[in-house]
């Protein structure tokens, strides 16, 4: 396996592309992305568990009710939640598109991100169609990429090769998030394509599993937003074997889905809102997996771990306290926490308790861009890591006045 570029057009079959429709105000900014397939897809999704959920993700949910999409059309600048008339809307989007493409309309996935509760006018979309359909190249990844940005500040898209059954694979994605981004899927928006060949149900299975330790171990800010998604589509176009049982094959390509997913998780964290520094926080040692992700996401959830990652300072106390409000069932007296970066690893707790260190070899450790927080539970054989990224004065700054 190696990493390729191309993102969701590296897969035999796909095209996308990106423009500026007229639904944000800066025209300057792409606001609606296309991803279309040559051929009807296997299609997979896994949705945000927040009750509120926006009305793209119910008529996507509707369309790939029988294992198939051919087609994906994503706007940003307007999230098309809590309106009246957001099915209605969404279904518009759906029609307009199949109309031009000459494809069914329940063949095509939809995706909106941006303001809740803001009316979305079909207009721009609609006349806006025939360039968006036109803007479409085997080499439009980065332009759908970046049509589907919100906050993030860097377009994030993955892309790698792969063998099955003696045939070469490509699998790549885009995604975006930046704010609203929490454990329990989904988080954020992605969208990923294939030419392997693989039936509905296990690309459904292969990705209800993996999101399990890749999406939904990462956090921002707390917050679980109401539209987000991850969709897969699957044409078949490598000319492999259809997976159609878990074998060696299906490993393969869960090896694959779990390398980019991996990698848009980790840019996905280190691109938070207002964010300076990615975290990776790797727990090791606990009596369970689900300990073991318990006390990982507390780590990366907590609001004073991340200020002090943020101030360089190394209040490994911070950490210890995350752990003992977790839940989870480990032995304080056991725990051992390292902080961890390209400048160096210092050891600032052992078995619960403080040991003598160097602040100024600590706060150069964390100065660095991505840092580790390396927490040992010595208490089991079960390891999990979780990713997110520190708390800054501009966190607050761009969400104080998100909307207006």
């Amino acid at each position: 396996m190696k990493m390729i570029e191309g993102g969701v057009c590296a897969a035999k079959g796909f095209s996308a592309g990106g423009i500026h429709c007229g639904i944000r105000k800066n025209r300057t900014k792409r606001d609606l992305a296309l991803i279309v397939s040559e051929k009807k897809a296997a299609a997979a999704a896994v949705y945000t568990t927040n009750l509120v959920k926006g009305a793209p993700l119910t008529v996507t949910k509707k369309h790939i009710s029988d294992g198939y999409a051919q087609a994906v059309i994503c706007n940003s600048g307007n999230a098309n939640t809590c309106n009246a008339n957001g099915i209605e809307i969404a279904e518009q989007m759906s029609f307009l598109l199949a109309e031009k493409l000459g494809i069914d309309a329940s063949d095509v996935i939809v995706g909106s991100t941006g303001v809740i509760g803001q009316p979305l006018d079909i207009t721009p979309i609609k006349d806006g169609m025939a360039e968006l359909c036109a803007s479409v190249n085997g080499n439009g990844s980065s332009e759908a990429a970046e049509a589907i940005m919100t906050t993030d500040t860097v377009k994030k898209e993955v892309a790698v090769e792969f063998e099955i059954g003696g045939k070469i694979c490509h699998l790549g994605g885009i995604a975006k998030g930046s704010g609203m981004i929490h454990p329990n899927m989904a988080t954020m928006l992605v969208f990923i394509t294939t030419d392997c060949s693989i039936s509905p149900e296990m690309l459904q299975k292969a990705l209800s599993g993996d999101i399990k330790n890749t999406f939904n171990m990462v956090s921002v800010d707390g917050d679980t937003s109401t539209n987000d998604m991850v969709s897969v589509l699957a044409n078949g176009l490598a000319g492999n074997e259809m997976i159609t049982e878990d074998n060696d094959d299906f490993k393969a390509f869960m090896k694959a889905l779990n390398t980019v997913t991996m990698a848009l998780c980790r840019i996905l964290a280190g691109d938070g809102e207002g964010a300076t520094k990615l975290l990776e926080c790797k727990v090791e040692g606990a009596k369970t997996e689900a300990i073991a992700k318990t006390v990982a996401k507390s780590i990366i959830c907590s609001s004073l771990t991340k200020a002090a990652m943020f101030g360089a300072d190394a209040n490994w106390g911070r950490v210890l306290c995350a752990i003992g409000y977790s839940g989870a069932d480990v032995d304080v007296t056991k725990i051992d926490v390292y902080f961890e970066s390209t400048k160096g690893k210092i050891l600032v707790c052992k078995n619960g308790a403080g040991v003598d260190f160097s602040e100024e070899t600590a706060k150069e450790i964390l100065l660095e861009k991505e840092i580790d927080i390396l927490v040992f539970l010595n208490d089991g054989d079960f390891n999990a890591t979780a990713w997110g990224c520190d708390l800054t004065y501009d966190y607050v700054k761009i969400n104080g006045d998100y909307r207006t």
